[in-house]
């Protein structure tokens, strides 16, 4: 804000993009608290998911994104397949 204020104090597309992002942000940090710190919402309650993995419907693990090719390449690693786990 300071470097666009002292510098480009006429560019208005600037400040307008400048708030713009400022906005952005604030509702983001406001989603988050609400969503208890999580930067996205739970699509189903948390018994619903307990029982779908208990049951075999659903699959509980870590998801992995290729960092290079995010878009195109991910996978999850089941929790207990082929780790060096005796159960």
């Amino acid at each position: 804000q300071n470097y666009l204020d002292n510098f480009w104090p006429d560019l208005k597309a600037a400040h307008e993009l400048f708030a713009s992002i400022i906005q952005a942000r604030r509702e983001r940090e406001s989603e988050s608290q609400e969503n208890n710190g999580k930067e996205y919402p739970e699509h189903l309650p948390m018994e619903i998911l307990e029982a779908g993995v208990k049951s075999g419907r659903y699959i509980q693990g870590i998801l992995n994104v290729n960092k290079h090719r995010a878009q195109l390449e991910a996978f999850v690693r089941l929790q207990g397949v082929g780790s060096k786990e005796t159960g």
